[in-house]
């Protein structure tokens, strides 16, 4: 028997311990989705080897169609097929929990004493570090996914299509998931041998086991779990728990303050912003603006500025600014009264975060069976394929966009070489050699970089 790609099954996972890293991943998740992807894949493939590379990457592959918080998703499908529904629920919770507690606290601060003027100093060491981490992203996952450029040139082409495609020609995420979709599709049926596998696939089998090391908990060849086989008695379960958990407190909410008011509005606008998050926060935050701005009126646009750079100095989501607009908005509107603006305000983050992610649950656990049973089936494997080439390019992109903002001085005039922020981009080369040359930790190079910032302005 091959044991390197063998089932171990006396070895299982403690609920206990894997809650205690869920917890503690709440609390690193720093870089945007493309850092928290890298921490997972660190922390899951490589160091606990908890699952393979090629199932991390085809559970990816799901959450990169669907809409909303890829990198969260990915927690919870994980959550999920290691530990069942309670497994991803409370791998998907913590992921989130922790943000919201600490955005709750840092937007009372903004709300009751003005502007936070550490945040900046802080925030300027923080950027050039998310930038490197992104760079880290696109190494991690374009080694595993991209093979040899003559053996796999139509991924490289992919990626390289999808990367101009958003950088160059502003297009649609959707638009370029289905694309590479289409192009994984037919390149099962005339170039079969383009999409056998991706990279991970490949290298997982070079992988050598140190003595005493054992395999994937879940690994390549592990078949379906008994929980994680398709039932059309589960998934109307499934779908019915999650339609309860959106009508009860939306009914409440109603019945309470009625239709008008403003945390069942923050319900409903938030519910459809959830379903329009395809391609992360950054694709959705012109909606959010557009809707929590300019036609409610729940904070102003300085506001909406602020609160996106208190979400990028905390960790989880960074779609998790909608705490602070929820906050904001529950304060300036008082939704329980003038003696109680921070319990408004707090409710108001809360019931807007509900909303926002209560959809990435429904979606993972309603459709992660369906998931698995693709697992190891070309002509359904290779369309996920193409689409993690796609985002290798997406991501490159998101990279070169931190790094161009960070490259030049705000308000600055004068010549272009005078305008040249070399202290940021002298940090952010600092942070890739960190992370990429020497392992350093996301979480050390963040603090170093965050110190660095305040130290610097």
């Amino acid at each position: 028997m091959d044991t390197q790609n063998s089932h171990d099954s006396t070895r299982t996972v403690p609920f206990a311990e894997a809650l205690r890293f869920w917890l503690r991943l709440g609390f690193i998740s720093f870089g945007g989705p493309a850092g928290q992807i890298a921490i997972m894949h660190r922390e899951l493939v490589e160091e606990k080897r908890w699952i393979s590379e090629s199932r991390f990457l085809h559970a990816l592959n799901y959450c990169m169609v669907l809409p909303g918080p890829e990198a969260q998703q990915l927690a919870t499908y994980i959550g999920w097929l290691m530990h069942r529904t309670w497994g991803g629920v409370v791998a998907g919770v913590l992921f989130v929990l922790p943000s919201l507690f600490i955005l709750i606290g840092l937007s009372w601060v903004y709300v009751a004493f003005g502007n936070v003027p550490w945040v900046a100093g802080v925030l300027y060491g923080i950027k050039p570090a998310v930038a490197a981490i992104v760079l880290q992203a696109v190494h991690r996952i374009g080694s595993k996914t991209l093979k040899k450029l003559t053996v796999a040139p139509v991924l490289w082409v992919v990626a390289a299509m999808s990367f101009v495609a958003i950088y160059g020609f502003n297009v649609p995420f959707p638009w370029i998931v289905a694309s590479a979709a289409l192009i994984g599709w037919l390149g099962s049926r005339w170039a079969p041998a383009q999409f056998a596998g991706s990279g991970g696939h490949g290298g997982a089998k070079s992988i050598a086991l140190k003595a005493g090391e054992t395999d994937w908990l879940i690994g390549d060849t592990t078949p379906t779990l008994p929980h994680a086989r398709w039932s059309p008695a589960r998934l109307a379960v499934v779908v019915a728990v999650g339609f309860a958990l959106w009508l009860l407190p939306m009914g409440a909410l109603m019945a309470w303050q009625g239709w008008d008011s403003t945390l069942a509005q923050m319900g409903w606008f938030f519910t459809k912003a959830a379903l329009l998050t395809f391609g992360g926060a950054y694709a959705v935050l012109p909606y959010v603006y557009q809707g929590a701005v300019e036609h409610f009126g729940w904070l102003t646009g300085v506001q909406m500025i602020d609160g996106l750079a208190l979400g990028e100095t905390t960790p989880g989501p960074l779609i998790m600014v909608v705490a602070f607009v929820g906050f904001v908005g529950g304060w300036t509107r008082e939704v329980l009264g003038p003696d109680a603006q921070f319990l408004g305000a707090a409710l108001a983050a809360t019931v807007v975060t509900w909303f926002t992610f209560l959809p990435s649950f429904i979606f993972i656990l309603a459709g992660g069976p369906v998931v698995e049973s693709t697992h190891g089936k070309l002509h359904l494997t290779a369309p996920l394929t193409a689409i993690t080439a796609a985002v290798v390019g997406v991501i490159a992109s998101l990279a070169l966009f931190f790094i161009a903002h960070i490259a030049m001085k705000s308000g600055a005039s004068g010549s272009f070489v005078s305008n040249i922020d070399w202290q940021a981009l002298l940090l952010a080369a600092a942070a890739a050699v960190a992370l990429l040359h020497y392992k350093v930790g996301v979480i050390s190079v963040i603090a170093v970089c965050g110190l660095a910032g305040l130290a610097l302005r």
